[in-house]
């Protein structure tokens, strides 16, 4: 007899994935609604060529694979959806206006609270090295370093 699970037939790492993403979507709903409470704010790191990214041009070239980007003082026109959300931001004393679908974001933290989501990435988006690391099975490491930090780390077997 062997120790090692079954293959699922129900997608948990995607629906794990999909719920915590929608916990980004329903803060992001609040702030829209009402700003941002307090001190909060966020960095929101996500892949820059992800389907649905819609980013000024400078903005990939400067940021070919990932961006992180800063909800907190100077930013307006947040408007979210079911999907994703879009928001203006300044760079270089330069107006952008960026749509992010929530598939695309890699991380979500309110340092004001020390709560942090991880998200891993599409496969596709992935170096070679990563793919390979990716077909084995889903590895879950649990952050030890007393803070609010949510690691959620999983890989889609190929």
């Amino acid at each position: 007899m062997t120790d090692t699970p079954p293959d699922s037939l129900i997608p948990y790492d995607e629906i794990v994935q999909d719920a915590l993403r929608a916990v980004v979507g329903r803060v992001l709903g609040q702030v829209e609604k009402d700003g941002l409470p307090g001190s909060h704010h966020f960095y929101i790191t996500f892949k820059t060529h992800a389907p649905g990214v819609d980013i000024p041009r400078h903005l990939t070239e400067r940021y070919p694979d990932e961006m992180t980007i800063v909800i907190q003082n100077r930013y307006w026109d947040l408007k979210v959806s079911a999907e994703g959300f879009e928001v203006g931001l300044s760079f270089n004393q330069i107006g952008s206006r960026l749509v992010i679908p929530f598939a695309a974001i890699t991380a979500f933290h309110d340092p004001a609270v020390d709560f942090a989501l991880h998200f891993s990435a599409q496969v596709d988006d992935q170096q070679p090295e990563e793919i390979a690391a990716a077909e084995n099975d889903p590895i879950v490491k649990p952050v030890e370093d007393g803070s609010n930090v949510v690691s959620v780390d999983f890989t889609r077997k190929k």
